[in-house]
């Protein structure tokens, strides 16, 4: 048997060992500079819109003007992120907005630009829209990898985990996530459109609450658990924190499945909010009792709102995918946080460009109709006002939205959109539209 030796064994001294550099820094300052524990994107978008002179029997003072009207919105955001130990994920969002919106956010359930929000203005703001804390804890099953993106670090993720969040975020960040109709920034810019419009869930004046998530993944299901702060007032830039007193709770139960080899999710999404709500019908018999009109404002209590959601996305093809979502709720007392609508039905379809050489491309075509309750009719048909609402007279017909967009990938991170919407009795009310609506959105992201 031959033997080989390393060269330095004819020697009775072996080579000196290379020296090794120590790190002066302590382990937790090391540890929290290494470049691929920190995320950092940027978002911005633009959208203009206008829409044309109607035909509208008559104006009252919370009416989609019938005038033709301009308005745009610009957004920008700042996505920070930072691991802290092995699961746990800060970050921070700070944000800035500046906007006209088309008559101040009046006249429409489904209002037709989602980048809006109710404390917007011609001067531009800062805020903090998100700063969470994540932590994600590994209890087994398969691994799959997850690309890195605002608010998500790439790696690898458990199939069984549990998920606890805590901080300032989105509700929808977490909640009914559709596939094709979430993101007005890059899908479908409608209210209707963005989440199950009939939800009114919990948020301040821009769509930001403060609270708790827990979610918990098995495999193809999904369990998630939130507890959230309530604006002080009805769709108010101030939060409640609260949260034993005032409160939105959501549940939801999501399965992933697999439909004639394609990909797909189901989502039912229970929820109440508990808050400081007028009601329709104390509105009304409080204005019958001083002859006066009905208002929300006069008859405010702490009472709850009940309600559900059922969504579903669903790939046909390779590029083709398919969306629809139900939403309800009771119908009792004011809109608090979201949109004026008591239930909804939308539904739609969302291709990508492969097919004309254009794979970044996608184009989308969807269709809601928004509807309110007995209660709600009577009180606008009494010349009550809501939040979005208020024609002094009301001929209820439900509302109807088509919306088409076409995203055209400019470049890399940069897309150009044309979007076009038609409102059928726009506000409920048969009396006035319809009314077509054109945009030009611009969405740069890094």
């Amino acid at each position: 048997m031959l033997l080989v030796f390393p060269a330095w064994a004819e020697s009775a001294v072996p080579p000196e060992a290379p020296a090794v550099e120590l790190d002066p820094r302590p382990a937790w300052l090391a540890r929290a500079l290494r470049p691929e524990d920190w995320s950092a994107h940027f978002q911005t978008t633009y959208v203009w819109q206008m829409h044309p002179g109607f035909g509208a029997a008559y104006d009252g003072p919370n009416s989609l003007q019938s005038q033709r009207e301009t308005g745009y919105t610009l957004t920008a955001t700042l996505f920070l992120g930072h691991r802290l130990w092995r699961g746990a994920e800060l970050f921070f969002n700070p944000e800035m907005i500046q906007s006209v919106a088309l008559s101040d956010l009046h006249g429409l359930g489904g209002l037709p630009n989602g980048e809006n929000q109710k404390t917007g203005g011609p001067t531009a703001r800062v805020y903090s829209a998100r700063a969470f804390l994540r932590q994600t804890i590994r209890l087994g099953g398969d691994e799959a990898p997850v690309d890195a993106g605002p608010n998500q670090f790439s790696g690898q993720v458990f199939s069984h985990r549990l998920v606890v969040t805590v901080g300032e975020m989105a509700l929808i960040d977490i909640f009914d996530n559709n596939a094709f109709a979430h993101d007005p920034r890059t899908q479908f810019l409608n209210w209707a459109l963005m989440a199950g419009s009939a939800s009114d869930y919990a948020a301040d004046a821009r769509g930001y609450t403060v609270g708790l998530a827990i979610e918990y993944y098995r495999d193809n299901w999904a369990f998630r658990f939130g507890h959230f702060a309530q604006p002080r007032q009805s769709n108010g830039p101030t939060l409640d924190y609260r949260l034993w007193r005032h409160f939105g709770e959501n549940l939801e139960v999501e399965h992933r499945h697999t439909l004639w080899g394609r990909g797909g999710s189901v989502r039912v999404t229970p929820f109440l909010n508990y808050a400081k709500m007028g009601g329709f019908r104390d509105a009304l018999a409080c204005g019958a009792t001083t002859a006066s009109q009905p208002d929300l404002a006069n008859v405010r209590r702490d009472q709850a709102k009940l309600g559900f959601g059922v969504g579903f996305d669903q790939d046909l093809t390779t590029d083709l995918g398919l969306f629809g979502r139900y939403s309800w709720n009771d119908g009792r007392t004011e809109t608090f946080a979201f949109t004026e609508i008591d239930r909804s039905l939308t539904a739609g379809l969302a291709m990508r460009g492969r097919l004309w050489f254009r794979p970044r491309d996608t184009i989308g075509a969807a269709f809601a109709q928004n509807g309110l309750s007995d209660a709600h009719r009577d009180y606008l048909a009494a010349g009550g006002l809501g939040n979005f609402l208020g024609d002094g007279r009301l001929n209820y017909q439900p509302e109807r939205i088509l919306e088409a967009y076409y995203s055209f990938a400019a470049f890399s991170g940069l897309w150009l959109t044309l979007d076009g919407q038609y409102a059928m009795n726009p506000g409920y009310n048969a009396d006035r539209g319809p009314v077509k609506f054109v945009a030009v959105r611009l969405h740069f992201e890094y």
